[in-house]
């Protein structure tokens, strides 16, 4: 990577339902910040449940890091966001998500996404 460290936003729309897109999202997320770009992952549709203790726990996927331990990378040097739609069709609060997990909308994704330096990709 260069010297500016580039930001990369990661949607992830997938979750149990696609265990495998769930799982490239969130390593792709984690391989990012292991290699020192600034990282904004995003949680919507049926990932939205990865914001809730212990559902990253129970996710299963052969041959795949456990996804809390990716989680917690991303949480340690980037940004985890939960859709406020998202949340509110599953009843899901501020109150309800693991600490340092924010919930955003749509305005605030665009404003990342359209930022300098910055790719975006959706899973």
């Amino acid at each position: 990577m260069s010297d500016v460290a580039r930001k990369l936003i990661v949607k992830t729309t997938a979750g149990a339902d696609a265990p495998e897109r769930c799982a490239q999202a969130f390593t792709v997320a984690a391989t990012a910040v292991a290699a020192g770009a600034q990282v904004s992952l995003w949680l919507t549709g049926e990932a939205s449940w990865f914001a809730l203790p212990g559902r990253a726990a129970a996710f299963e996927l052969p041959h795949s890091a456990p996804l809390p331990d990716l989680l917690d990378a991303i949480l340690a040097a980037g940004t985890v966001t939960l859709c406020t739609q998202c949340a509110a069709r599953r009843e899901i609060t501020p109150a309800d998500v693991l600490p340092g997990i924010r919930i955003a909308g749509a305005a605030v994704f665009v404003e990342e996404a359209l930022s300098d330096d910055t790719q975006a990709l959706v899973y």
